[in-house]
C-alpha cells in the first residue's frame, strides 16, 4: 500500500533540540521574552543594589587589609618634646606604643569580622615590638628605676610593667572568658603608656629615680641577649622542621615577630646610647656601641616580599630566617661584648 504525501502540510522542517531549549530559556527568563515587559525603575535599582552589596563583601577583606596594614620599620623615628631630665629610652617606648596602638591599628586583637582579622605578618610584627617594650618595662622596675635592690620599687613603673606585659589579643568581647565587655589590649597598653609618660615628668622633677650605673646597663643588656637568644633557638629549631617546604605557613610569624622585637631593641639600644652617654664614654665603649645598634638596625630592616623557609645551601629557595637568625646572633654577641666590658 502507498501512501501519497500530503501537500497541505506544512514543507517547513522541525526546529532541532537546540533551538526548542533556547525558546524555552528565552521564554523562562522574563528579560529575553517577547512577551515579558522590561523590569520598572524600582526593580533595577534593587538589582545593582545587590550587585553593589556582593561587591562590597567580596572587596571589603582584600582592600581592608591592604589599608591597615603597615609593618612600620622607621629607622629614623625618634621621641619628640623630650625634656632635659627625662629618660629619651622611656619617651621611646612611650612613644612607640601610641604609633602602634593609636596612629596604626593594633592588629593582633582584631577579630575575623574586620579586615584587620585576616593580616598575618603586621599582628606578628606588632607583638615583637610589645614584647621588647614588655621586657623594657620590667628592666626598668628591678634595676634601672630604683637605687638598690632593697629600695621601693616606683608605683608608675610597677604599674607600666603589669600593663605592657598583657596578652597582646584581646579584643572588646571574648565569650570564652566572660560575656560581658572587657577591657581591650589596646586599652592597657594605653595605660601603660600613660604611666611610663607619669614616670618620666616625675624623673625630669626631680621625684623619680634613673639610675645611670654600670650594672644597672649592663643587667638590661644582658636581658635583651638572653631574649635574642631564645628567639635564635626557635628559628633554629623551625628551619631543622621545616626547611624545604614551599608551603610553610609559619617562617614568616617567626621572621615578623623577631623583626619587631629587634625593631624595637633598636630603638631603645639608640637612646639608652643617649641616657648613659657618660657610662659609655667612661668604659670607652662607644665605636662597640655604635655597631652593636648598626647590627639591630640592619637586621630589624631586613624586609623580604615572601619569607621562604628554604634549604640553608639551597640554591633557588633562600631561607630568610638563616639570614635573620645571622644578624640577630651577631646583634646578642655585640651584647655580651658589651656587657663583659660593663662589669670590668
Amino acid at each position: 500500500m502507498t501512501f501519497e504525501p500530503d501537500h497541505g502540510a506544512s514543507s517547513a522542517a522541525a526546529p532541532s533540540w537546540w533551538r526548542r531549549t533556547w525558546e524555552r530559556v528565552r521564554s523562562a527568563r522574563p528579560g529575553l521574552s517577547k512577551t515579558t515587559a522590561p523590569p520598572s525603575g524600582k526593580r533595577r535599582l534593587w538589582r545593582w543594589g545587590a550587585w553593589a552589596i556582593l561587591a562590597a563583601v567580596v572587596l571589603y577583606y582584600p582592600v581592608g587589609a591592604l589599608i591597615v596594614e603597615n609593618i612600620d620599620d622607621d629607622a629614623q623615628f625618634a621621641p619628640r618634646n623630650v625634656t632635659p631630665g627625662e629618660s629619651r629610652a622611656v619617651a621611646t617606648a612611650a612613644d612607640l606604643v601610641t604609633r602602634e596602638v593609636d596612629v596604626h591599628t593594633w592588629t593582633p586583637m582584631m577579630p575575623f569580622l574586620t579586615p584587620a582579622g585576616i593580616l598575618d605578618n603586621m599582628p606578628n610584627f606588632q607583638r615583637g615590638i610589645m614584647a621588647a617594650l614588655g621586657r623594657f618595662s620590667t628592666e626598668l622596675m628591678d634595676q634601672v628605676g630604683r637605687t638598690r635592690g632593697s629600695s621601693q620599687t616606683d608605683r608608675d613603673l610597677e604599674q607600666a610593667r603589669g600593663f605592657l606585659n598583657e596578652q597582646p589579643n584581646i579584643w572588646l568581647w571574648q565569650p570564652s572568658v566572660s560575656l560581658l565587655p572587657s577591657t581591650t589590649s589596646a586599652q592597657k597598653y594605653r595605660a601603660g603608656r600613660d604611666r611610663l609618660i607619669a614616670y618620666n615628668k616625675r624623673l625630669a622633677s626631680g621625684q623619680a629615680v634613673f639610675e645611670r650605673r654600670a650594672d644597672n646597663l649592663q643587667a638590661l643588656l644582658d636581658r635583651i641577649a638572653n631574649d635574642h637568644g631564645s628567639d635564635s633557638a626557635v628559628i633554629d629549631q623551625h628551619i631543622i622542621e621545616q626547611a624545604g617546604d614551599l608551603f610553610d605557613m609559619r617562617a614568616d610569624d617567626i621572621f615578623y615577630f623577631n623583626k619587631g622585637r629587634l625593631y624595637a631593641n633598636y630603638l631603645l639600644m639608640r637612646e639608652l646610647g643617649a641616657d648613659f652617654e657618660s657610662v659609655i664614654r667612661e668604659k670607652g665603649l662607644t665605636n662597640a656601641w655604635n655597631g652593636t645598634v648598626e647590627t639591630f638596625r640592619i637586621a630589624a630592616q631586613l624586609h623580604p616580599w615572601i619569607v621562604w623557609n628554604g634549604y640553608p645551601d639551597g640554591f633557588l629557595i633562600p631561607n630568610h630566617l638563616a639570614a635573620q637568625g645571622f644578624y640577630l646572633l651577631r646583634a646578642r654577641t655585640q651584647l655580651r661584648e658589651l656587657s663583659a666590658i660593663l662589669l670590668k
